[in-house]
């Protein structure tokens, strides 16, 4: 097994990958490894630029489209079979000279996943950092993850860390949490390297912010819920139920009275309230016999394993 798989997504970056690849050379050159470029469905010429590298530790994994980073992120690490898994950009940005250094981290501290920090970031102000700021502070009060730059690309894992990730849709911006979740506790940060980009155009705007917060609002739901969903959607149910019965017997109270009560706005809301507790009760269900599914149909555990030992001295 070759000590370290990089994954490198890359879309449009044809003036990024001849000098990027001389740089990994120069910097892994005393490692064994594999350099995975995915191509995202590039139309420029990024395919033909890889292959011209001519090195058999470069490889090229071509996607039949453009799916997105999440997904072409996923593609590369299912083909990666080093003991160690580093995902790097394709811009340049990111530096691989740092990535011995936090190999050395890795081992030698026993880290599930060590996270690149990009220390004097060379992005706009106003259109990249200060949404990027707001942006990991929400991520970490919401999700409780205690990561300082969820943006940066630049992270290694160990295989089985990284081969337990699902990465799909936009959640390569939630990596960290996604570990978390699959049980690596030991996950750590550093600061590394940020250059301003060179070649080509960004692929980051303002339009990603409403996917952004979408994905927040699932990945907090899996950090509390993933595994009682009930919990979420029967207190929901509760709430609104009790809600509702208590304006339809407050309204009930009326009629008693000899108030007449039909049409009124106040009585709509009451039945809909009812109806809308009983839902949030039959989604609840529904996302139980769904967990059990998911579980029970892959032979899943609702728990992660660390070691197992025996306790008798040699």
């Amino acid at each position: 097994m070759k000590e370290l798989s990089l994954v490198i997504c890359v879309y449009n970056e044809e003036s990024n990958i001849a000098p990027l690849s001389k740089q990994i050379v120069e910097a892994l050159n005393n490692y064994t490894y594999e350099a995975i470029f995915v191509n995202d469905g590039s139309t420029d010429s990024t395919r033909a630029e890889v292959l011209k590298i001519n090195d058999e530790r470069f490889k090229l994994l071509d996607l039949k489209m453009n799916y997105g980073q999440s997904t072409a992120l996923q593609a590369g690490i299912d083909m990666a079979k080093g003991e160690y898994i580093v995902l790097l950009d394709g811009d340049l940005q990111n530096d691989p000279a740092d990535i011995p250094m936090m190999l050395k981290m890795a081992r030698d501290e026993d880290w599930d996943m060590v996270a690149g920090v990009r220390a004097n970031r060379k992005d706009g102000m106003f259109l990249r950092k200060v949404p990027s700021k707001i942006a990991n502070y929400v991520i970490r009060k919401s999700t409780g993850t205690k990561m300082k730059d969820l943006g940066c690309t630049l992270k290694i894992f160990t295989n089985e860390t990284a081969k337990s990730l699902n990465i799909y849709g936009e959640l390569h911006r939630y990596i960290p949490v996604l570990a978390s979740l699959e049980g690596a506790t030991r996950i750590t940060q550093v600061d590394v390297n940020h250059r301003a980009r060179e070649f080509g155009k960004s692929k980051y705007n303002l339009s990603r912010t409403t996917r952004v917060i979408s994905d927040l609002l699932l990945m907090v739901f899996f950090k509390k819920y993933l595994q009682k969903p009930m919990h979420f959607f029967g207190a929901l149910g509760i709430i609104t139920l009790g809600l509702g019965v208590i304006i339809n017997i407050y309204m009930l109270v009326l009629k008693f009275y000899g108030q007449d009560i039909w049409g009124k706005p106040l009585l709509l809301l009451g039945i809909l309230l009812v109806m809308g507790g009983i839902q949030f009760f039959t989604i609840g269900i529904i996302a139980e016999l769904q967990m059990r599914t998911y579980f029970e149909s892959q032979n899943k555990k609702p728990y992660r394993i660390k070691k197992f030992t025996s306790t008798k001295v040699k």
